[in-house]
């Protein structure tokens, strides 16, 4: 990994010499790690948003230190969302306080990026098992395909063949342990995911409703309507960048 040092030597004798990145990718992030949403958190990782130095402020002239003091907010941020999304409060300071007291052992930042990485991916994981709940083989299964699916056309016919059970079967325990229907779980993920790009992205409407798989427009205006009170365009309008997006932006 590449550290520009002699760029953080002449911007750190300078604190107006960078601007600092857009707020709402970094809210972006800490929503991805509150949802659970492993593969955004991973990708974020893999591309060193953590060590790319520009535009992250200077708290301190070294640059160890200025990571380590960026590394405490993150971990801060990340355990208040976390419990805004249900994390046992205890749990979430329990976490914050492990990674944070290992900086006392940490030398050299691409250590440290490492345990960023381990404390981000911590964090998701433990809210994705939250956030899915204590349910049986098939159906946890039924909803991790969805979960990873949630831009294609899933059918009842799909899942019970991915879990080897019948379709009666399958739609009978999972209205039994999750309170809806197939349909209606599926449909109810692919709109959670249509608010997210709604709040943190520029895709018009018409391209998360090609990403969601949905028959048209103005369907998914429609489902949307009924599912969060308002259109599409109208939660954009209140809730657009209120926090960041690390959404790629080649595709939603």
């Amino acid at each position: 990994m590449d550290f520009n040092h002699e760029w953080y030597r002449q911007d750190a004798s300078d604190n107006d010499a960078s601007l600092h990145r857009p707020a709402n990718e970094e809210y972006a992030f800490y929503d991805a790690v509150s949802r659970g949403d492993i593969d955004t958190v991973r990708r974020n990782c893999e591309m060193g948003r953590f060590t790319d130095l520009k535009g992250i402020g200077i708290l301190s002239r070294d640059m160890l230190t200025n990571m380590k003091y960026h590394f405490v907010i993150t971990t801060a941020m990340i355990t208040r969302s976390c419990m805004d999304a249900g994390m046992n409060m205890e749990q979430a300071y329990h976490l914050s306080d492990f990674y944070i007291l290992k900086l006392d052992t940490i030398h050299n930042i691409q250590t440290l990026a490492s345990l960023h990485t381990k404390m981000v991916l911590d964090f998701t994981g433990k809210m994705q098992l939250l956030r899915k709940g204590p349910t049986s083989k098939p159906v946890t299964a039924c909803i991790d395909y969805i979960y990873t699916h949630v831009g294609a056309r899933i059918t009842t016919d799909e899942l019970a063949d991915y879990v080897q059970l019948s379709p009666s079967h399958l739609s009978r325990l999972f209205k039994k342990e999750i309170g809806m229907t197939i349909s209606d779980y599926i449909r109810e993920k692919k709109i959670e995911q249509a608010q997210h790009l709604l709040k943190y992205s520029d895709y018009s409407l018409i391209d998360i409703a090609n990403h969601l798989s949905f028959s048209s427009q103005s369907h998914f205006i429609q489902t949307f309507r009924q599912l969060v009170g308002m259109t599409p365009k109208k939660y954009r309008n209140l809730y657009y960048c209120s926090n960041p997006s690390v959404t790629d932006k080649k595709q939603p």
